[in-house]
């Protein structure tokens, strides 16, 4: 319980209303679970008469005129969901790595032994932001994992990226964790560019330093705008093995995106993901693997799935998992047959991927993360992303 001293001045009420009143409701609810351990239903709580008229004036009167009041409740994926899905609540979901489909499947299939905190903040009713942390002891660190998840970061709306992480942290530091410790972060991510500022005003230890990289394309108009961008020998290139392609046989791709489609599309992108290369096979365990499946569902389910098909003389010869999220596809994952690898079925499946994203009007074409170098020989620039420790202590 928060003491307040016999004569609190309005800095002081100002400090309950941050440390109490963003976390109950009434002076009655902060009571209640104020009440002494293992005491019954009928227990007088120890808070005194004079605390909470405090509390009722941190909660009235400590606010200039106009300002918001900020609380923040741990809530479910489905509550997450249900603001992703709700065109009032203005937040930026910036990548499809923070979306609540995808925090549940990995959740589900690759927990941790770590507890779940879904913080999501208010002002007065409107939801400014939800912190997506998994909790261990006295350190937090966001949802997911850098194997499975290339960028991660809060959900937050604009404007509000100051108010929302003081009351994170606030609440952080009151359940006593004293450690985060925050990647993969893109530059642009509100951590580099909101919460690394709060929390040095706040006098806490912060460490940010890059750690991979990414590599991404601005897409161009048209197909022959995008050839023109490339260095002369790459463009050779991907003509020349198309023209092979095409020669070997009747070349065709397309995209796979209905959910009755999707699970026999997955049974076999997986077999040609563990077939091309022998450390895909490794990495895809059975635990893997489920992930997999159920992040194909409910990315489908949202429309948001696609996965590329190279098909030579109807027969798949090389496949593309990809998300097609505010006008950028990200590239997850690929894998092809092995017996059409003299082909270059791989790569040409990635160059028609960018051709058909092209033609469709996307934005951007995202490499997602590893510095790969076909990324580069097909145009791809390099996008530094970080690791951020900040220590609260």
């Amino acid at each position: 319980m928060v003491r307040l001293e016999k004569k609190s001045p309005k800095a002081a009420v100002a400090r309950v209303l941050q440390e109490i009143a963003t976390r109950w409701e009434s002076p009655w609810e902060w009571a209640w679970a104020s009440r002494p351990a293992g005491a019954g239903p009928h227990a007088v709580p120890r808070a005194t008469t004079r605390q909470l008229a405090a509390f009722i004036e941190a909660r009235q009167d400590a606010r200039l005129p106009g300002e918001a009041m900020s609380r923040i409740t741990q809530e479910s994926f489905d509550a997450l969901a249900a603001y992703w899905g709700n065109p009032d609540c203005r937040l930026n979901w910036n990548s499809p790595y923070i979306l609540p489909i995808w925090l549940q499947a990995w959740w589900q299939e690759l927990r941790c032994e770590a507890e779940l905190y879904l913080g999501t903040v208010r002002q007065d009713q409107r939801v400014i932001g939800i912190a997506p942390l998994l909790v261990k002891g006295e350190r937090a660190c966001l949802i997911g994992s850098s194997d499975v998840c290339d960028y991660l970061d809060f959900v937050v709306a604009s404007e509000t990226e100051e108010d929302f992480f003081n009351v994170v942290l606030d609440d952080l530091k009151q359940r006593g964790i004293n450690h985060l410790d925050l990647r993969p972060l893109r530059p642009d991510s509100t951590v580099l560019t909101s919460l690394v500022g709060v929390a040095q005003n706040r006098g806490y230890e912060v460490l940010c330093k890059p750690e991979d990289v990414s590599v991404e394309l601005d897409l161009p108009s048209s197909w022959e705008e995008y050839l023109a961008t490339l260095a002369a020998k790459q463009r050779h290139e991907v003509r020349r093995k198309l023209r092979r392609l095409s020669e070997a046989g009747r070349a065709g791709y397309r995209f796979v995106e209905d959910n009755p489609a999707v699970k026999n599309a997955m049974d076999t992108f997986l077999g040609m993901f563990s077939e091309s290369r022998r450390d895909k096979s490794t990495f895809l365990t059975p635990r893997m693997e489920l992930f997999f499946r159920s992040l194909a569902d409910n990315m489908s389910r949202a429309g948001l799935l696609r996965l590329g098909v190279l098909e030579l003389d109807t027969l798949p010869a090389a496949m593309v998992m990809c998300f097609d999220y505010n006008d950028c596809v990200y590239l997850y994952n690929s894998g092809y047959d092995p017996q059409f690898q003299s082909l270059s079925v791989g790569l040409l499946c990635k160059v028609l991927c960018i051709k058909e994203s092209i033609r469709e009007g996307r934005k951007r074409f995202d490499f997602l993360k590893g510095g790969e170098t076909y990324k580069y020989q097909l145009g791809g620039r390099t996008v530094s992303l970080y690791r951020c420790q900040i220590d609260m202590k």
